[in-house]
C-alpha cells in the first residue's frame, strides 16, 4: 500500500540513459518507502527498455510532460505534496498557476541538482530559493545537492542492493560472463565499454589486442563509436555488441565485469556500487568545466595516480597513452573503488535525506496567496 505523500517529479530528457535514469531510479525508490509518484516526462521512449513494466507498477504513474500544461486534465488530478524539478527544469507555467490557485499551501518545491563533488556543493545543500516572479511569486525552492560526503544530500540507494548483488556474486556471476564471452580466458578480464565518443577509445582497442581480454559493447552510442574506430584497425580486439537492457540487467553487467567504464551520472553512482575497478567518462562541457568537476571528484576517490591519468587521458584532458591495464594497476584501482564504497554505505541516501527534509515541519513554506 501506498500511503504516503505524493510527489511530482519533473524530467526533460537531454540524455534518455542520464537524467531519465535517474529520475526513474528516483521515482521507484520513493515508492518502495511508500510515497505515491507521478513522473512527468517529455520523451518517456526509453523507458521500453530501461524499465519495460513503468506503466504498470502500482503507485507509479508516467505522464506525459504535455498534460501538465492542460488545465482540464490538471483539474481531475489530486494535488501533490511535493513537487521536484529535476536537473533545473522548468516546470510548465501551467502546472504551477494551476497549484498556487488551487492549493492551500505550497508544496515542498525541490530543484534536484545535477551531481558533483566540488566543494562549493555542501555550501550551496537545501539553500532555499524564493520565487520572483510568474504565477508562484512568494513562494520557495529549495536546492538539493545529491553529493558524496555526509553534508551533501547523499545517492541514491536501494535498500536491498548490497542484498541482490550478494545474491548475483554467489548464484548468478559465473553464468552470466558465460553467457556473453563463452570464449574469455581464464585469465582474461571482462571489461563493460559504456561511454561516449573519447579520444582514446582507439588507444584501448589497440591495447586489448593480442590480450585475452573481452570488451563487451553497449548499445547505441558506444556502439557507434567503437564500430568507427574498429574500421581504422587491421586487427582487432576481442569484443562483442549487448542488446539494450534494463536497470538490473545494467547493474548485473557492472558486478560480472573487471572492469567497467562508464558515463554521465547515473552510471558513475552504480559503478560505485558495485566496488568494481571503473574509468568515468564525465558529460563534456563547452567551457570545460567538466575538468574540474573531474578533478574534484578524483580528490574525494583519494584515486592513486595511474587511476588519475587513466580518468585525464579518457576524458581528453591528457595526450598521453592510457595506462595498461597490467594486474599491479587494477589491484590498485579495485582497492581505491572499495574504500569509496565502503565511504557512500557510512552515509545516509539520498531518498532517506528527501523523506526527512519533506517530513520536517520545522521547515517554513510560504502559503499560497489568492489570485
Amino acid at each position: 500500500m501506498q500511503t504516503g505523500q505524493l510527489w511530482d517529479i519533473f524530467c526533460t530528457v537531454i540524455d534518455n540513459h542520464g537524467d531519465l535514469g535517474v529520475c526513474w531510479r528516483l521515482t521507484r525508490q520513493l515508492r518502495d518507502a511508500g510515497q505515491r509518484v507521478r513522473l512527468w516526462v517529455d520523451d518517456a521512449s526509453a523507458l521500453a527498455w530501461m524499465a519495460p513494466n513503468a506503466h504498470q507498477e502500482p503507485g507509479i504513474e508516467v505522464r506525459p510532460w504535455t498534460d501538465a500544461n492542460q488545465a482540464s486534465t490538471l483539474k481531475t488530478l489530486p494535488p501533490a505534496d511535493v513537487w521536484v524539478e529535476a536537473f533545473g527544469c522548468t516546470l510548465p507555467e501551467n502546472f504551477v498557476a494551476h497549484g498556487v490557485a488551487t492549493q492551500a499551501q505550497q508544496p515542498r518545491w525541490i530543484n534536484l541538482e545535477y551531481l558533483s563533488a566540488e566543494d562549493w556543493v555542501p555550501r550551496m545543500h537545501q539553500l532555499p530559493s524564493p520565487v520572483m516572479s510568474g504565477p508562484a511569486k512568494g513562494w520557495t525552492k529549495t536546492f538539493f545537492y545529491p553529493g558524496f560526503t555526509e553534508d551533501t544530500g547523499g545517492l541514491l540507494r536501494e535498500t536491498d542492493l548490497l542484498e541482490r548483488q550478494q545474491n548475483f556474486d554467489l548464484v548468478k556471476r559465473s553464468a552470466w560472463r558465460q553467457q556473453h564471452a563463452p570464449h574469455l580466458a581464464p585469465d582474461g578480464l571482462l571489461i563493460s565499454l559504456f561511454c561516449y565518443e573519447p579520444a582514446a577509445l582507439p588507444q584501448l582497442l589497440a591495447q586489448l589486442v593480442d590480450t585475452p581480454h573481452h570488451l563487451l559493447v553497449t548499445p547505441g552510442r558506444p556502439l557507434a563509436a567503437v564500430q568507427q574506430a574498429l574500421a581504422g584497425m587491421a586487427v582487432h580486439p576481442n569484443w562483442n555488441a549487448l542488446p539494450y537492457t534494463s536497470q538490473d540487467g545494467f547493474d548485473e553487467m557492472l558486478w560480472a565485469c573487471d572492469l567497467n567504464f562508464v558515463r554521465g551520472e547515473d552510471s558513475l553512482v552504480r559503478a560505485l556500487w558495485a566496488g568494481r575497478p571503473f574509468i568515468w567518462h564525465i558529460y563534456p562541457q563547452d567551457d570545460n568545466a567538466h575538468h574540474d568537476k573531474l578533478e574534484a571528484f578524483l580528490d574525494w576517490m583519494q584515486a592513486p595516480e595511474s587511476l588519475r591519468k587513466a580518468q585525464r587521458v579518457w576524458n581528453g584532458m591528457e595526450n598521453p597513452e592510457l595506462p595498461t591495464l597490467a594486474a599491479n594497476n587494477l589491484g590498485t584501482w579495485a582497492t581505491c573503488a572499495q574504500a569509496a564504497l565502503d565511504r557512500l554505505l557510512a552515509q545516509k541516501p539520498l531518498i532517506t535525506q528527501l523523506l526527512a527534509f519533506v517530513q520536517n515541519n520545522d521547515i517554513q513554506v510560504t502559503p499560497s496567496q489568492p489570485r
